[in-house]
């Protein structure tokens, strides 16, 4: 079985990083994002993230490097190879642009997992998040003229997150072949 790289891509507040954060908690292995922006002290998700100074991050040997709101981001080779040679399933945040590269680099090796939202629920999230109307209209007005809300059509899967977050945790172990149904047999006992 050929081990895998799942790639979690969506629009600002669709729930990457809590999923991205949930699947590692179970024991998903996770590979890091290094990114030159601040930690900020609101982080709901510590750790997804490693800040760098900006001459720090230039040394990094980066199989992706990409740059998002002045901030750049990448994820290094020998955190890559290493997932690729001793997990059969890691998880990483991508963003939309770095799915063409990547499936270059990775081939076989990269799942896309797209996380559709709808606009109530992301301004939901957005408002949760502490964001300010100004901040909503940036990230939504930055989606759609980015075309975010189409990167569904260029990934592997798409997995509906727009309630509970346990419903796409659970599509998205499926997808990752970590649940398994039960035989006829022992779910009709169960069920009794």
């Amino acid at each position: 079985m050929v081990n895998k790289i799942y790639a979690l891509i969506g629009p600002f507040a669709s729930g990457r990083r809590t999923l991205a954060m949930q699947l590692s908690r179970i024991g998903v292995h996770y590979i890091p994002t290094y990114t030159t922006k601040p930690t900020d002290a609101k982080d709901t998700h510590p750790g997804l993230f490693r800040t760098l100074p900006q001459e720090e991050f230039d040394k990094q040997d980066f199989m992706l490097r990409a740059s998002y709101q002045g901030f750049y981001y990448g994820l290094t080779k020998a955190d890559m190879l290493q997932a690729l040679k001793n997990y059969h399933a890691s998880i990483i945040i991508l963003d939309t642009g770095s799915i063409a590269p990547l499936s270059r680099l990775l081939r076989e090796n990269l799942v896309t997992i797209y996380l559709m939202v709808d606009y109530v629920t992301l301004v939901g999230r957005m408002l949760t998040m502490g964001c300010t109307n100004d901040d909503i209209k940036y990230q939504l007005e930055y989606a759609e003229s980015n075309k975010l809300f189409d990167t569904w059509k260029k990934t592997t899967y798409v997995v509906k997150n727009t309630h509970d977050p346990h419903v796409a945790l659970e599509q998205i172990l499926a997808l990752m072949g970590l649940m398994h149904l039960l035989p006829t047999e022992e779910l009709n006992m169960k069920l009794h």
